[in-house]
């Protein structure tokens, strides 16, 4: 059995969220002297870090059910990518969901099955790595971990906001389904540029034809940029201590084909 302990915020001004009877006191005291366990926020640390607890495995891992969140972790001998490239899975590239059809819309029942949701996902996610030309899809390896849908979102901007990943913002578009038209159109989506990911890593058959909206030297940069302001940290012990970011990217795997 897994036993998770919640992380206790950084910083001394952290109200935690007070709800019921000790929400409704004044003069609260803040830091320290306050924490409410059952704070969503606290709640989505506790579902991150039983993520980050979890074993890593290749990438995709067995079928298996349900949906939840994931991360992916790359391995391999690409330049850009060497400082995240960490042994034991310590950084992620990538932090991902997988929401039940319809989740998003309410249109789920509160019984109903999500399938193999997350791990289709993760799938597609191998997929796509095994297309582009420049990488090795046996670099990368991967962490998941199947959670009711209320918790996914929150848990997932807690891992980005943490993390920072490479692709969930310098080199985003490593999530989108194919934008359908034909590359070359005008309009909607056929007139879609490549993607940063695309650009930087040929191969997926949706982005032949289309332009880059930024070169691949251009994002080689912002890669070191990033790099030097968000540094990875080896070692570090898997506790989401950060506030999630209130300009956290949102993940284009959202938008629903």
């Amino acid at each position: 059995m897994l036993l998770l302990q919640l992380a206790r915020p950084a910083g001394d001004d952290y109200i935690g969220g007070l709800c019921g009877p000790l929400g409704m006191l004044r003069d609260v005291p803040t830091g320290r002297h306050a924490f409410n366990p059952l704070d969503r926020v606290e709640l989505g640390r506790s579902v991150g870090q039983a993520l980050l607890l979890s074993p890593c495995e290749e990438l995709p891992p067995d079928r298996f059910e349900g949906a939840g969140i994931y991360a992916i972790y790359y391995q391999g001998d690409f330049k850009p990518y060497r400082p995240v490239a960490l042994a034991g899975c310590e950084w992620p590239i990538y932090v991902g969901k997988a929401m039940p059809p319809g989740a998003r819309k309410g249109l789920v029942g509160l019984d109903a099955s999500p399938g193999r949701k997350l791990y289709e996902r993760l799938r597609q996610h191998h997929n796509s790595a095994k297309a582009a030309t420049n990488l090795d899809e046996r670099d990368f390896r991967c962490r998941y971990l199947v959670v009711d849908d209320i918790w996914i979102p929150l848990a997932e901007r807690l891992l980005i906001g943490h993390y920072r990943p490479l692709w969930n913002g310098v080199v985003d578009g490593f999530g989108i389904h194919a934008p359908g038209g034909t590359p070359g159109g005008t309009t909607g989506r056929a007139g879609q540029q490549k993607s940063a990911w695309d650009t930087l890593h040929p191969g997926r058959s949706f982005a032949k034809g289309r332009s880059a909206r930024v070169s691949a030297a251009k994002i080689r940069n912002l890669i070191d940029e990033h790099l030097d302001a968000y540094p990875p940290q080896p070692g570090e012990p898997p506790v989401l201590a950060e506030p999630p970011l209130l300009d956290a990217p949102e993940d284009l795997d959202d938008v629903e084909q």
